[in-house]
């Protein structure tokens, strides 16, 4: 058998050569091995960002408005305890802000605009709030000493800082943002509101929404939600 591979010009390989390539080879399999096992979870982990919730359609949220000749529905989900808002890496109620999760249904066979809707939250007492600003948000965020309405809530003051990049991608990444709603989809985000001075926000409220137009640009008759709905309805055990 030698001869014949000396006579073909092929070496034979020596077992023992085989062994300590397997024996070198080890001790990198256990190193990349660690490595999937350690580094690479944390650096997922340190580069989580915010993940929005997936948005059921409108109807399947207990305060909605549904037009059914439209075949357009919209929903509002507050997420107004800490449990809810554990999604944010932002005490947004420390600062004194409402997020609410706005949803927006299309089931018809012709897109909706968006583009020139206006929303208000008009509370039990009257008082009207729109949406705040990404920029009123992140004004509020580094320095809260700028709001000096008495909170009635037992929330502890920060000291003036800065907003970071993790919670300024938060913000963007959260808040509703479309322009249009296609044929059979929904679309989703959060809206903010400043309930700083209010003890009860929801209760008596509605949610009142103008400007929804049609494919051919006809606005809708306005939509109203009443965030009763929302906090009379079961909670999930």
């Amino acid at each position: 058998m030698r001869h014949l591979l000396w006579a073909s010009g092929i070496r034979e390989i020596p077992h023992f050569s085989r062994k300590r390539r397997a024996r070198n080879g080890a001790p990198f399999l256990v190193g990349a091995i660690l490595f999937t096992s350690l580094v690479l979870p944390a650096a997922v982990m340190a580069g989580k960002g915010f993940v929005k919730p997936v948005a059921k359609t409108a109807i399947n949220y207990p305060a909605h408005d549904l037009h059914r000749d439209e075949k357009v529905a919209i929903a509002a989900d507050p997420y107004d305890n800490p449990e809810k808002a554990k999604i944010f890496s932002i005490n947004f109620a420390e600062h004194g802000f409402l997020p609410v999760f706005f949803i927006v249904t299309n089931d018809g066979d012709q897109p909706v605009s968006i583009a020139r809707m206006e929303i208000k939250l008009i509370t039990g007492n009257r008082s009207k709030l729109t949406p705040i600003t990404s920029e009123d948000l992140y004004r509020r965020l580094s320095n809260p000493q700028a709001n000096t309405n008495p909170n009635p809530l037992p929330f502890p003051r920060k000291v003036k800082g800065t907003v970071s990049k993790k919670e300024m991608d938060e913000i963007e990444s959260s808040q509703f943002a479309a322009r249009a709603v296609e044929p059979h989809t929904t679309q989703s985000g959060f809206l903010y509101f400043d309930v700083s001075d209010l003890n009860s926000p929801l209760r008596g409220a509605t949610i009142d929404i103008t400007g929804v137009a049609d494919a051919k640009g006809n606005e809708l008759l306005y939509f109203e939600i009443a965030t009763d709905k929302y906090l009379d309805a079961p909670k999930n055990p």
